[in-house]
């Protein structure tokens, strides 16, 4: 399977070798996540989808089950991971602590140095909708040159 993501470029898995058949319908009955996130999106008409990179091995089966399900593929894009000094991804499945939202632009803020975007000049007094803005566009420009 052969993919492009917005912002890792060309992608290819042998979903055969790599992964082998995968769960559908798990035993207790409930549909597992591969076939419950295609038909979600399908559903809502999702056409771009941003998630995490440590998820960008589920895409080749997601695109798999679209296919054969005669669904349209959404525009993937992974980002970057925010990890912490243990090289773990910080969630809080390891403990990271939650974020301070008392201060909602500075928050956002920092993750978004962390993740390469510019800053945002806080002493023009910018609203959190014209950070968002900022940060959308600055995306956009690196990656494809869409939002």
């Amino acid at each position: 399977m052969h993919w492009t993501d917005r912002r890792l470029g060309p992608q290819a898995q042998d979903v055969a070798s790599a992964v082998g058949d995968f769960v559908l319908r798990r035993a207790d009955g409930l549909w597992a996540y591969q076939l419950a996130v295609v038909v979600d999106d399908a559903a809502q008409q999702i056409t771009h989808v941003v998630r995490g990179e440590d998820l960008a091995d589920n895409t080749p089966r997601q695109i798999l089950l679209q296919q054969a399900l005669g669904l349209d593929t959404p525009s993937y894009l992974h980002t970057p991971l925010v990890c912490g000094a243990n090289g773990e991804k910080l969630s809080k499945q390891n403990g990271a602590a939650a974020l301070d939202l008392r201060d909602p632009l500075q928050a956002l803020g920092e993750a978004a140095r962390v993740l390469g975007l510019p800053p945002v000049d806080r002493s023009h007094n910018n609203s959190l909708a014209q950070a968002l803005g900022i940060w959308v566009n600055a995306w956009a420009r690196t990656y494809n040159g869409s939002s």
